[in-house]
């Protein structure tokens, strides 16, 4: 017990000296100010990296890659080594696995009844792209710049262009709910919802930047780069992939269900005048 207490005690005393010299010692000097490095991180002018020595990308590109060769990755290896072994008596994985699936099943049976099998699919598709890319940026992968600086890649989402082409791509599929749908008049529906691929565009954007920026604001000061960045990166980064998942798959789901349901069938004079 006393060496228990002892070991705890030298603990405590390493962290405390340590967490003195940061605030003693004060930030290094940097090659950029905090102004410069928050606008590199939306615009991502200045710190570029090459795709295979052919253009140079925003870090974005690069971490959108990676997350899509994971998930297809992952896709597979599900498909080929863990369905085949399920059972009537499910364990932790299987439970997980059909658990993920049945919500958006649920959310697109519920919104869309009539025509829910390929929303489902594709809300499934895009909810668990949003969750594991706004994860993807706790893993703090490096990359070299096109100028020999190491940077960290950031979630695909929090690129404006890969915002944008997330809510793009979903309008679509709620235009294509649509015609499949009502034709002609499922257009007409969607349409006027103009708004809606940049309100989502921009919503995916504006929360998934707001995490970057106050994490990459703690970070640039090693005086607060001990214990601080791992509580507000986890629970930012934890918070918007949760809540972006919702937010964007719902609002599909709801949409693609409202401008997809099958309107009145007209009725005939001669039906109509027997009805009267």
């Amino acid at each position: 017990m006393k060496q228990h207490q002892k070991g705890l005690a030298l603990w405590l005393l390493a962290i405390l000296l340590l967490l003195a010299g940061a605030l003693l010692t004060g930030s290094p000097g940097r090659s950029e100010s905090v102004q410069e490095a928050m606008r590199d991180a939306v615009l991502h002018d200045v710190n570029q990296v090459g795709l295979f020595g052919l253009m140079e990308v925003n870090p974005g590109m690069i971490s959108a890659f990676v997350v899509t060769a994971v998930l297809l990755i992952a896709a597979v290896c599900i498909r080929c080594f863990v369905i085949p072994r399920f059972h009537y008596n499910p364990g932790k994985l299987q439970l997980l696995l059909e658990e993920w699936v049945g919500l958006f099943d649920r959310m697109a049976r519920g919104d869309s009844p009539h025509r829910c099998k390929f929303l489902g699919a594709y809300i499934f598709a895009a909810g668990a792209y949003i969750f594991v890319g706004t994860l993807f940026e706790l893993l703090g992968i490096q990359a070299i710049t096109v100028h020999g600086h190491s940077v960290t890649l950031p979630a695909p989402l929090s690129d404006v262009n890969a915002a944008i082409a997330m809510g793009t791509l979903s309008y679509l599929v709620i235009l294509s709910g649509g015609i499949a749908g009502n034709g002609v008049k499922g257009v007409g529906k969607t349409l006027k919802e103009f708004s809606l691929p940049i309100s989502m565009s921009f919503r995916l954007f504006g929360a998934l930047l707001s995490g970057l920026l106050v994490t990459e604001l703690v970070y640039y000061y090693i005086s607060l780069s001990f214990v601080l960045p791992v509580l507000v990166g986890v629970l930012f980064t934890l918070l918007h992939a949760l809540v972006q998942t919702y937010v964007l798959t719902m609002l599909v789901s709801m949409y693609y269900g409202e401008v997809s349901e099958p309107g009145e069938p007209k009725l005939k004079k001669s039906h109509r005048a027997d009805i009267i």
